[in-house]
């Protein structure tokens, strides 16, 4: 039982961290409320990274809402913490506004490069017929048996 409690505690422990890096390698975009602009307004990134949209304390309520559907943050507002994992296949240039403040030029754009592809596998060289001999193997039972019957044969009967 404690074995496998301790596998658990490492199990989470592992997936733990795997959230942390994760999170460690998000774009994070802010707000300049004194411009109306996003801060940067422009960012890179590769498939399978997300970007975050953070501010809080604002005057004037903001939202990121791309023009081509794949993300919104929601309503506009003065606080905001929003993520979106941009998967496989999300590759292009994606350009984003805040809905309130578009038309004084509060837009970016997120260009997203495709993951990189995995390394080929290895190719697994073929073992040469290896023949292996099987031999019979004797339950503990039976050698137990055969052994009394070894000592029985062994030993000369007493009268």
């Amino acid at each position: 039982m404690k074995c496998v409690f301790i596998t658990l505690l490492l199990l989470l422990l592992s997936t733990g961290h795997a959230v942390a890096e994760n999170a460690s390698t998000d774009v994070i975009i802010t707000v300049d409320s004194t411009n109306l602009r996003f801060n940067p307004s422009e960012v890179t990134l590769q498939e399978g990274q997300a970007v975050r949209f953070v501010w809080g304390g604002q005057a004037l309520p903001h939202n990121a809402v791309a023009k081509d559907g794949l993300f919104d943050s929601g309503d506009p507002s003065r606080d905001v913490d929003y993520r979106f994992v941009f998967e496989n296949g999300t590759a292009g240039s994606h350009e984003f506004v805040c809905e309130p403040h578009e038309s004084v030029g509060m837009v970016g754009t997120i260009t997203v490069e495709p993951a990189p592809l995995p390394p080929p596998p290895a190719e697994v060289e073929e073992e040469e017929d290896v023949v292996v001999e099987e031999v019979p193997a004797l339950s503990l039972l039976s050698s137990i048996t055969i052994l009394a019957f070894v000592a029985v044969l062994r030993h000369p009967d007493e009268e």
